[in-house]
């Protein structure tokens, strides 16, 4: 599961040695900063694949902090959000996904 907040990119997925935890990778540490301050999980850095940061949490505290992350929704422009909470240099590559996924969008006639 992709998920694309204010304050970074995760990538969330099962963690198959435990049906209760998953592992959530991100692509810079900054991305897993609140996820890790809210678990208390430590961030591991230069493992695995094509995600250079990871951490393990539990399905209830992943669900926490995405519950807390809609809660805390108070912006009307998510595009303009990001490049004040994370500067240009992450919502830049954000607008070639949000470009990219325009493919994908269905036909209005």
């Amino acid at each position: 599961m992709w998920i694309f907040t204010d304050t970074g990119f995760v990538s969330a997925v099962a963690d198959t040695t435990n049906d209760d935890q998953l592992i959530v990778r991100s692509r810079d540490r900054t991305s897993l900063q609140p996820l890790a301050e809210l678990t208390g999980a430590e961030i591991s850095t230069g493992t695995g694949t094509d995600y250079r940061h990871r951490l393990r949490c539990s399905r209830a505290e992943f669900t926490t902090w995405l519950t807390n992350s809609i809660n805390n929704l108070n912006y009307p422009n998510f595009k303009s959000q990001v490049a004040q909470t994370r500067g240009s240099e992450f919502a830049h590559p954000l607008m070639t996904v949000w470009s990219a996924m325009r493919q994908v969008e269905d036909d209005l006639r």
